[in-house]
């Protein structure tokens, strides 16, 4: 690491005082990151709901309860939807009977209309009579075809009924860990607008994801299959590793800050993460085993003409930063108590430190980070 040093001062009498922060450059490793806040969560998260309303009777699942698939976890109150399992089921034997009969009246009134048509080939019957003998048998006709809807309908009404009966007890869709149980019993739940969450269940705890976000400016610098570290407030001396899984499209803006969603994958076999902890991730995108390293402070430094002038006591001027490369920068640096400017190129960064791939300067030169311009009987301090 870099060792700062102290306020160093150019003594004259007759002259400015120039006090300068510095630092020296050294060799060292560097590797850009990327850093993001995020939540731990199971891959698979589940909220159980109620599709019907009722009381609930008795619940048979606390948190951290394993469940599996299928199994009841809750009971609401089923006493009436029994009863109307019942009506239901009455409804649908009486449009069986009511079938029944209308078949046996359409038998009925087809055999009368054809004895008002023997009778009337014979002359023995009149017109109207053999009118209403046929009115009468298609009517019958229609009675039996409306019997037999009414019973489409009242199995229909039947089906619902048991079906919601069947509701009452909640069932686990999924094995897994409860989370959170949000009911008691005595309870209401109503279901008229919204299914209530009842319970949260995770799939599986030792398959975690972490959802970061990161911001538009880095987020071209992460791909998939990148690996990532993160570390917790639960377990702040420990690191976890991850692979990212996915960088979503979709972009979440607050307060005008836009980032989007880097999901990473995390083996969480020991199932020391739990869910909803917030996760401190970093991304290496970038690295470099030995580099000539300065710091960024140095990099942002850039003193105005007249602290230009005294810096080199007349003899130099600051380069022209409108000339410079995206990945150029002008580094001052320090010999005694004169500064003198130099265009460098640079490389990557981890934000405190950067690279320096190209320059007249080398490791151990000491590099300007600030100077201040005093009057030549200034105080003396740092």
């Amino acid at each position: 690491m870099l060792a700062l040093v102290g306020w160093r001062y150019a003594h004259s009498t007759s002259a400015p005082v120039v006090r300068y922060q510095s630092a020296a450059l050294d060799h060292g490793p560097l590797a850009a990151k990327v850093t993001a806040s995020g939540t731990v969560s199971a891959i698979v998260t589940v909220q159980v709901g109620s599709q019907v309303s009722g009381r609930i009777e008795a619940w048979y699942a606390d948190f951290n309860t394993p469940v599996k698939k299928g199994q009841l976890i809750a009971q609401i109150e089923p006493s009436l939807f029994k009863a109307a399992v019942e009506q239901a089921r009455a409804n649908y034997e009486a449009a069986k009977a009511g079938y029944d009969k209308a078949i046996a009246n359409r038998s009925l009134a087809e055999r009368s209309y054809a004895r008002a048509l023997a009778l009337f080939g014979q002359n023995l019957a009149a017109v109207a009579d053999v009118d209403a003998a046929e009115a009468s048998a298609g009517a019958s006709r229609a009675d039996v075809e409306s019997g037999a809807a009414a019973i489409q309908q009242a199995r229909a009404a039947l089906d619902q009924a048991q079906l919601n009966l069947s509701y009452t007890r909640i069932l686990s869709p999924i094995g897994g860990i409860v989370i959170s149980r949000n009911i008691d019993v005595g309870q209401t739940v109503a279901a008229s607008f919204q299914a209530p969450t009842l319970f949260t269940i995770a799939q599986d705890l030792t398959k975690m994801e972490v959802d970061t976000n990161v911001a538009e400016g880095d987020v071209g610098k992460i791909h998939e299959k990148m690996d990532a570290t993160f570390t917790v407030d639960a377990f702040p001396t420990r690191t976890f590793h991850g692979v990212v899984r996915q960088v979503r499209d979709n972009a979440t803006t607050l307060q005008n800050v836009v980032t989007y969603d880097a999901v990473i994958d995390v083996d969480n076999s020991d199932v020391a993460l739990r869910p909803t902890m917030t996760a401190n991730v970093t991304f290496v995108y970038a690295t470099e085993a030995d580099v000539v390293r300065v710091p960024n402070a140095a990099l942002r430094f850039k003193p105005d003409p007249a602290t230009v002038a005294v810096m080199t006591a007349g003899a130099g001027t600051s380069a022209a930063q409108d000339d410079l490369a995206v990945d150029q920068r002008v580094l001052w640096t320090l010999t005694g108590s004169r500064a003198a400017s130099h265009v460098v190129r640079v490389g990557i960064t981890d934000g405190m430190l950067t690279q320096l791939t190209e320059g007249d300067v080398r490791a151990g030169d000491r590099v300007v980070s600030e100077a201040i311009v005093a009057g030549a009987n200034a105080k003396k301090g740092p």
